[in-house]
Formats: C-alpha cells, structure tokens, sequence
C-alpha cells in the first residue's frame, strides 16, 4: 500500500479498503455527530459489517474504474477521507467530495487532499470537470471548494431532504484548463 504525504505535518492520504473496516468504524464513531450535521455516511456506517460493506462498495467502484476513496490520516490515525463518488473517465466528470471528525478539522487536511486527488483525476487520468456538491449551509465544505478554485455554478433549491429537512445544494466545479491555471499553494 502506498501513502502520499500532505505536507509537513505528517498527514498522509492512503486509499482505504476493505480490511480496514474496522479503523474505519473506530473513525466514523469518533465523528458521527460531527460528520452526520452534514452528511449521511454515519447512517450507513453503523457496525462493523456495514463498515466493511462500505469500503468494499469503494473497492468495487475503483476496479470499475466508477469511483476512489482515500483516508486523510493525521499522525497515524484516520481522521477523514476525500472520495471520487462518481468518476468517469471515457465523458470526463468525476464528483469529489469528502468528510472529516472534528479533532482534524480546521488544519487544511480536506483541502490539501481533495487538492491531490482532483491533481490526480485531471492530470493523470484526464478528467476534463470535476464537480462538489454541497448543502448551502455547509460553509466549511465551500471554503473548501473556493480554496480548490471552484466555481460555485448553480444552486438547487430545496433539492435534497436530509433528516427529514429540505436543503438547497450548491454545485461548485473546476475544469482542466482552469486546474492547470490555478496555483497549488
């Protein structure tokens, strides 16, 4: 397995698989709250079984070539993950998004590895747009997307019941030339 560094700190991004499950529910456990505010996968991820359901769902989408999922580990321990939800390399559109637990929140650890995933999509694999997709009121999660260089192109209105309460979503994306014209720092 390999790992790639997300700057100074030690952070790394690794992907995540299936023999992980367990790390992985230790983590969805230490954020369930937190990352359930915005986003449904602590419904899903609720034991070990479905943990590893999950993960091999992803591990299913990547030898398809339809989808990625990667861990954001912060001295050693998972903290969050960065996911190609969608990916499509023969239309060329992929969907990022991500989740992070608290205790990692606020050091630029989402930023930095949807940075190198989106680099990844685009540059190596030729994806022309990458999108996010993200509730209006999920303001860390747009920080995010303006700190990627994304371009906020539409907002649906009342267009996704979460919790049995209608959100607007927003999309954001950036495209290959304007990724290439976008500075890394």
């Amino acid at each position: 397995m390999y790992a790639m560094s997300l700057g100074d700190d030690g952070a790394e991004l690794r992907p995540l698989e299936p023999w992980q499950a367990e790390e992985f529910l230790a983590h969805m456990d230490r954020g369930r709250e937190f990352i359930g505010a915005r986003n449904g996968l602590p419904d899903v991820v609720t034991d070990l079984e479905s943990s590893r359901a999950f993960l091999r769902a992803y591990a299913e989408r990547a030898a398809a070539d339809t989808g990625r999922i990667h861990g954001i580990w912060s001295d050693g321990t998972l903290v969050g993950a960065v996911i190609l939800r969608t990916f499509d390399p023969v239309g060329g559109t992929a969907e990022a998004g991500c989740w992070l637990e608290p205790a990692a929140a606020g050091k630029g650890l989402v930023t930095r590895a949807a940075r190198a995933l989106i680099d990844w999509a685009i540059s190596v694999r030729g994806i022309h747009r990458v999108q996010w997709v993200v509730s209006s009121d999920n303001e860390p999660s747009i920080a995010v997307a303006r700190r990627l260089g994304m371009t906020r192109e539409a907002v649906l209105r009342e267009s996704y019941d979460y919790r049995g309460k209608r959100h607007d979503e927003e999309i954001w994306s950036v495209l290959a030339p304007d990724w290439h014209a976008t500075p890394t720092t």
